[in-house]
């Protein structure tokens, strides 16, 4: 490691701990004895992807994060679920071992992932990756959605409660809401 003060190539380490993906370690110069940090890194393979139209192109979490977010904008998800998603998706693909994955197949776990998780997130990611023709398409889909045995009432899927939970009854219906009386000045 190279002095960034005086180029003289030896340091000391005085300090190492251990960082979110990584090592930092607080160094110490011995020609000049100036300080300074330094990480260290696990570099992975590099994982290219295949193009539809056989182009490569490395693998980018950040244009897979990308995608997840436009799919979800507007969409009423817990904070940092679309990070999980692009975290399971990128360990996931490196845990494959191959040095090239096919496009196609990341779509696929991004559509398996957003259906059961929001399903209007689901038909505007597909949307955009099945490059629907028409809208006959795209009602197919969404009655494959909707006919699914396991779909819930495609009404609430996604859907916050309005109020919360300890203010409703054991019915489920709102509690009766008792409004102030209020006389009118009659003259």
């Amino acid at each position: 490691m190279n002095c960034p003060f005086c180029g003289h190539d030896d340091s000391k380490v005085i300090d190492s701990r251990d960082v979110n993906d990584g090592i930092r370690r607080r160094r110490e110069c011995l020609k000049c004895e100036a300080r300074f940090t330094t990480y260290e890194h696990l570099q992975r393979a590099s994982l290219f992807i295949i193009k539809k139209d056989q182009r490569r192109e490395e693998f980018s979490k950040e244009k897979l994060l990308s995608g997840l977010r436009r799919a979800c904008e507007k969409r009423p998800l817990p904070t940092g679920t679309v990070d999980k998603i692009a975290d399971d998706i990128e360990a996931e693909l490196y845990g494959l071992g191959k040095a090239e994955i096919p496009s196609s197949a990341i779509g696929d776990m991004v559509m398996e992932r957003l259906k059961k998780l929001d399903h209007i997130a689901y038909i505007r990611f597909a949307s955009v990756y099945r490059e629907f023709a028409d809208i006959t398409v795209l009602k197919k889909e969404i009655d494959s959605l909707v006919n699914a045995p396991d779909a819930e009432d495609p009404r609430i899927i996604s859907q916050l409660p309005l109020l919360p939970a300890e203010e409703t009854d054991v019915a489920g219906k709102r509690p009766a809401v008792s409004l102030p009386n209020r006389r009118r000045n009659r003259r």
